[in-house]
């Protein structure tokens, strides 16, 4: 295994709405957004993800000032603590007030396909804000006809990964054209977005060619498979169907290792430490080391 330049980084999710999948509702005060921010940091995320509009599988779509009134105190209030952030937004709109709110990432799921502008408004932040304080872009794959609901499956042509890396191709010399610089572009191969689980579970199994791939043409990978139902499905309930999104947090640390492995740059998880856990072990595996033990030291019990 040939260790990666760094190690694997942690964004941590953070859903300031009422109906996401997973923890809708839960963190949809300032108050307790922050709180829970500075718990994922705590637990070792390097980056919060603020996201104020669910891509669940039935989801709607909810107005843009709405979005905007969620993420960007947020996002101003961790900028102003030093904490690393991205917004979760396919709003041109959300992207700049984020922007001007300190944004360090802007996270599109529909790789700029929801919003015309968004290529644009990614390229004016770099060249307005300069070298010192770049803004990535991350573009994911979703092929869909209307962005709203992650629900579905596309006809991704008989091969999903041949279909991955044909549009993120297409999307990323797209966003190239229109001013974002190349070296701040990240892919998603957008598992669990219009694809099943077989889809899923391919894109997983090709996952260190095509990464190997976009690193050698200059980009980043960012993977986010937390709490998915396809890995439900590996923790049935008693009554045999696929257990609670909370019961995948386990398989979705062994995915961040599988990850890591493989060179992806980050992975987008609920559940922060035992991901951290995950890519601390992958990247020490990858270089033959791991942190020093003092003589004697000797682990604590309880």
């Amino acid at each position: 295994m040939q260790a990666p330049a760094s190690r694997t980084l942690v964004m941590g999710i953070l859903n300031v709405t009422g109906d996401s999948f997973s923890d809708g509702g839960l963190w949809n005060s300032p108050d307790r957004a922050l709180a829970h921010a500075r718990e994922m940091v705590d637990a070792g995320a390097d980056i919060i993800d603020v996201g104020g509009e669910s891509t669940r599988p039935g989801a709607t779509r909810v107005d843009a000032r709405t979005e905007r009134e969620r993420v960007v105190p947020v996002i101003a209030a961790l900028h102003s603590q030093g904490i690393r952030t991205s917004v979760d937004t396919m709003r041109a709109s959300t992207a700049a007030a984020a922007v001007e709110a300190g944004v360090d990432i802007v996270n599109d799921v529909s790789g700029g396909l929801a919003d015309p502008d968004m290529y644009r408004v990614v390229a004016e932040a770099n060249r307005d804000r300069g070298p010192g304080r770049p803004v990535d872009y991350c573009l994911m794959h979703w092929r869909t006809d209307r962005f709203g609901s992650a629900a579905g499956r596309a006809d991704h042509g008989g091969d999903v990964v041949a279909d991955v890396q044909s549009l993120t191709t297409e999307l990323s010399a797209a966003a190239v054209a229109e001013g974002v610089p190349a070296e701040r572009i990240i892919l998603d191969p957008g598992i669990g977005f219009a694809k099943n689980a077989e889809d899923n579970w391919a894109l997983l199994h090709a996952l260190p060619g095509y990464v190997a791939g976009w690193s050698a043409a200059g980009y980043r990978t960012l993977l986010g498979v937390s709490r998915k139902r396809f890995l439900t499905a590996l923790r049935p309930g008693p009554d045999g169907r696929p257990g609670s999104p909370v019961s995948a947090d386990d398989a979705t640390a062994a995915v961040s290792a599988l990850a890591a492995s493989a060179g992806v740059w980050a992975v987008r998880v609920h559940d922060v430490a035992p991901s951290r856990a995950a890519v601390d072990v992958a990247r020490a595996v990858a270089l033959g080391h791991g942190p020093d033990v003092p003589e004697g030291w000797r682990a604590r019990r309880g």
